[in-house]
């Protein structure tokens, strides 16, 4: 009779091994996607190009599985983190269900590179219940990765990848590559969307810093008469007067001397009674003191 409850020590084991497993597939595919680039920078060279874009679409794909095992890892070396949450709680906890989901999601996609993540997913679904792992696999509540969702995705590249991946590999390798005219148009096009926000005219040096030639004094940014989107209100603009340069400057104001008149006051002020100095008589009559021998 099987156990229905999680093995966390074998748990905790696979996730050691499956961190492990995906550090060398990842080196391993990506030392093979930096030969294959140079197969099909000499490819371009010969002029095959419809055989260098299939072979740019198996090197994106290969990219694409290389940063999808990089979260895997990631998410893996949460739940080690945070094992004894993960062992202490009967409910899944917030800071672990998109881990949990996705690490549950992503199994039977990467069970062919990686078997310890099936393990991982039936040790899981053993933890919290059959119908959260179902839940999980058909990403019903949306808690898988949307980057993993992206990653894995069975999808062809699009084509303004494609000649982008050749632009570059025929950059890096030096060989001559005209793109797509109609693709790189269409990205063009992508570029160029008009939101509908009108444009500002600039005025150099004008009120927020920088460099540039100083505006004319008395000069206001206004809006061009384009429709403003949303029908938001607009406060109405106001023109602020310039002071006028050709004003003369008034001079400077200095106090007379008579304004104030120091000796004046002194005469008016009255002056304390001051006490009398006594005279040489009244000194003489203070006894004098001697020595005794």
């Amino acid at each position: 009779m099987f156990s229905s409850k999680p093995n966390y020590s074998q748990l905790k084991t696979n996730l050691k091994i499956c961190m492990n497993r995906l550090k060398l597939l990842q080196k391993k595919k990506t030392e093979l996607a930096m030969k294959s680039r140079a197969e099909i920078a000499d490819l371009i060279a010969t002029g095959k190009i419809d055989r260098a874009k299939i072979r740019v679409e198996h090197i994106i794909r290969e990219d694409y599985l290389v940063e999808a095992m990089e979260l895997v890892e990631l998410y893996c070396d949460l739940l080690l983190a945070r094992f004894g949450l993960l062992q202490s709680s009967s409910q899944v906890d917030c800071g672990l269900v998109e881990a949990v989901s996705s690490l549950i999601w992503s199994a039977p996609r990467l069970s062919s590179d990686v078997q310890e993540l099936t393990t991982i997913a039936k040790q899981l679904s053993l933890k919290y219940g059959e119908p959260f792992a179902q839940v999980c696999r058909e990403n019903r509540d949306e808690n898988v990765s949307e980057r993993i969702i992206h990653k894995l995705s069975v999808e062809a590249p699009p084509k303004l990848t494609v000649e982008k991946y050749l632009i570059e590999i025929a950059k890096y390798y030096d060989v001559t590559y005209e793109p797509d005219p109609q693709v790189m148009k269409h990205d063009a096009e992508q570029q160029l969307i008009d939101i509908g926000i009108p444009n500002l005219p600039f005025i150099p040096g004008g009120g927020l810093g920088g460099g540039g030639f100083d505006a004319k004094i008395g000069a206001v940014a206004t809006a061009p008469a384009a429709s403003i989107p949303f029908n938001y209100p607009q406060p109405s603009v106001k023109t602020i007067p310039a002071a006028r340069v050709d004003d003369e400057i008034p001079p400077p104001y200095y106090p007379s001397s008579k304004e104030f008149d120091f000796d004046d006051d002194d005469k008016k002020m009255p002056f304390p009674d001051l006490p009398d100095i006594p005279s040489d008589s009244s000194r003489k009559s203070t006894p004098e003191l001697t020595n005794k021998e």
